[in-house]
Parts: structure tokens; C-alpha cells; sequence
């Protein structure tokens, strides 16, 4: 049903990139094995992992990931003299984000028939790295846009960020109707591989990988195509997990803890948050799930009851690209929308799903509104 309270404040364009590099998930772990063939126990934990963690292929921005086993910087060895340190892996970010971040930028703004000089806010999202004058800066310089655009960055906030940026954009769309948004994420997860036969190490590098998406939004108008538009939503910070998902800068990179209880306190906490969202409406057809791996949406699918088809995009996301962070979510809504345009669906009620370090859960819920609903709907409103 189309939200009569903010009735077009939509996501009115999306834009993905990926890196030129695409590593298959036995290819990463044949190298963990030969890296690891002194470490048999960290050798059948890699295993089982890799094998269980719903990946198939990912993306990345360090060819360096694709050497030889043993001369790689990146995986597990005798010692770290060699690893990159951290400084190094902001130079190669530096380098890599940008053209990253202008690609699907420039795709959204395309995607939505926008002019760069309309955009009014731009925010910024990535969790793997930083540098200043930042990635907002550059992309004003680089697409035209305005230099009294709005310029928000959101960074360390983890793989829930995405959905926070979306959140933050359709509150301030709701504050002037005139402002039109763009967000932009760029994350490059591979450059944290750690050279460890540690468990959790192994863990991060089973299903992280490299990408970046961006998205406009702002109010809906008769040239708009097909699109999601955006109803209530909030952000919580459930209690008693700070310690479950821990993201810090170490000396080689950023060291990653992720406690394989995450899906299990989803299953405690979520059910209530849904409830406060939906407030008694029934339980939407369209779940656009953040797959942070294969346990999350697992325990997602199994608390709500849903199809296979219902969480069809959040897994062929995770096995086509891995986990892109905050990246993920506008990858996950893509592939949504080109189905439903595709098999030219009617309008449709949707929730997404974000969760993060704290642990932090965003949910929203969203509208598909095809392009033929959209523009009678536009045109009786908003023109007349």
C-alpha cells in the first residue's frame, strides 16, 4: 500500500561497481591450504567454513589476493614482517575506492535520469578505510556536483550503514521536499585478509568481499520508473551484544571478531523489532535481507516463515559477490527491482534488514511501485 504520510520519497535511482578481479571461493581456499599445510586443524576448520558459508565467487581490488598461496602477503605464514601494514592498505584504498565509488554513482544518477547539479546532500559510507580530503570531496570534484552540496560521511559503522544512509536520506527529503540525495558506498573488505591461522581470521576472509553502490533519493515525479518507495523504519541497538562484532585498527589492517552467536541473538531480539515496525499491519511479500552470511539469513527466513523465493536475493547476492558490507543492501534491492520489473509485479509491500557492530539492526519498510502504478499514482496526486 502506498504510504500516504511521505507518498513519493523513493529511491529514484541504483548504481553498482565491482573490481576487476573475481576470485572463486575453492580458489582462496586451495591457497589457505597450501599456506596452512603445517596448521592440519586450521586447514579442516578453513574447510568446513568456506564450504558452509554460502559463497560462491567474489570480487576483489588486490590482485596480490591471487598469487601463489606461499607468496601471497595476504594469507597465513611463518610470520607478519611481510604483511601490508595498515598504511599500505589505505594507500591501495585511496587508490581503488575512487574509481569505484564514481562508477556507481555515475550508474544511479543514470539509472534515474538525475543531473549531478540536482543532487543537493552527499553521503558517504565505507568502513575500510579513510583518507582526507575525503571520498565526498573527490566525488564533488570528479562529477560536477555543486560545492555547497551537503556533505555527510558515515564511517566505521559496518555492513548496517547502508541502510542507516538510506534512513538518514529519507529523513531529510522529509524535512524539503526539494532535496535530492545521494549516497554513496564503497567498500574494499579483502584488503583486511590477515595473515593468520587464526579462527576468526580464517572466518573474515571465507565470505568478505570488494564493491561499492549508490543510490538518489528524493521525491517522486511523473518521469519516475519503477521504484522503492520508502515508509517508517528505525535503528536499535540491541542490548548485551557489543562484544558479538568488533571491527578495530591494528597494525596490519583492520582485525575483524565476528561471534557465531550473531544469528542466534537475532532470534531473540528481532521478533520484537519487527513487531514495533509493521505496528499490526500483516508481514510484507518482500524481504530485502543484508546477507552477512549464511546463518543470518537462515535464522531470518526460519523467525519469519519465509519462501525460498522471499530470500532468493539476499543468498544469490551473498554467493555471487560475498559480503560487501554496507555495500550490500542496495545490491540486494537491485536484483529485487530487475526481478519485479522483469516479471512486471504489481505493487508490493517490503521490509529491509541491515545489521551491524553493537549489535545495531536497522529495519525499514518499502513500497515497489511500478512504473505504470507510479505515474497514474504521481500524476492524481501531485499534478492535479
Amino acid at each position: 500500500m502506498i504510504d500516504t504520510k511521505s507518498p513519493s520519497i523513493s529511491i529514484l535511482g541504483i548504481g553498482t561497481a565491482l573490481p576487476a578481479h573475481r576470485i572463486e571461493q575453492d580458489e582462496v581456499l586451495d591457497k589457505l591450504e597450501e599456506a596452512l599445510h603445517d596448521s592440519p586443524n586450521s586447514v579442516r576448520w578453513a574447510r568446513r567454513i568456506f564450504k558452509q558459508c554460502g559463497v560462491a565467487t567474489r570480487y576483489t581490488c588486490e590482485p596480490g589476493l591471487l598469487g601463489h598461496g606461499s607468496r601471497s602477503r595476504y594469507l597465513p605464514s611463518e610470520g607478519q614482517g611481510d604483511a601490508p601494514s595498515t598504511a599500505e592498505r589505505m594507500g591501495i584504498y585511496k587508490r581503488e575506492s575512487i574509481p569505484l565509488a564514481l562508477q556507481a554513482a555515475k550508474g544511479a544518477l543514470l539509472d534515474g535520469e538525475i543531473e549531478g547539479s540536482e543532487i543537493t546532500h552527499l553521503i558517504t559510507v565505507s568502513c575500510t578505510g579513510q583518507f582526507l580530503p575525503g571520498l565526498d570531496a573527490v566525488l564533488v570534484k570528479e562529477m560536477g556536483l555543486s560545492p555547497r552540496v551537503q556533505r555527510i560521511p558515515l564511517t566505521f559503522q559496518g555492513c548496517a550503514a547502508g541502510l542507516k544512509a538510506i534512513q538518514l536520506a529519507r529523513t531529510l527529503v522529509e524535512g524539503q521536499s526539494s532535496r535530492q540525495i545521494l549516497i554513496v558506498c564503497v567498500e574494499l573488505c579483502t584488503l583486511h585478509f590477515q595473515p593468520s591461522s587464526d579462527r576468526e581470521a580464517l572466518f573474515g576472509a571465507s565470505f568478505f568481499g570488494d564493491g561499492a553502490s549508490a543510490c538518489v533519493i528524493g521525491m517522486a515525479d511523473k518521469n519516475s520508473k519503477g521504484l522503492f518507495q520508502l515508509g517508517d523504519g528505525h535503528s536499535v541497538l540491541l542490548p548485551e551484544c557489543s562484544e558479538e562484532m568488533i571491527w578495530e585498527v591494528g597494525n596490519y589492517g583492520f582485525d575483524l571478531y565476528l561471534s557465531t552467536n550473531i544469528p542466534k541473538l537475532l532470534g531473540r531480539y528481532l521478533t520484537t523489532e519487527m513487531e514495533s515496525l509493521l505496528d499490526g499491519e500483516e508481514a510484507p511479500s518482500l524481504w530485502a535481507i543484508h546477507p552477512g552470511g549464511r546463518g543470518i539469513v537462515d535464522i531470518v527466513q526460519q523467525m519469519f516463515e519465509l519462501s525460498d523465493d522471499q530470500v532468493q536475493f539476499s543468498r544469490s547476492v551473498l554467493r555471487d559477490y560475498g559480503n560487501l558490507s554496507s555495500v550490500t543492501i542496495l545490491f540486494v534491492l537491485q536484483a529485487m527491482r530487475e526481478d519485479l520489473q522483469t516479471r512486471q509485479v504489481g505493487s508490493s509491500s517490503g521490509v529491509a534488514l541491515a545489521f551491524g557492530p553493537g549489535l545495531t539492526a536497522e529495519l525499514l519498510k518499502f513500497t515497489y511501485l511500478p512504473s505504470s502504478i507510479l505515474q497514474e499514482w504521481v500524476i492524481d496526486h501531485v499534478y492535479l
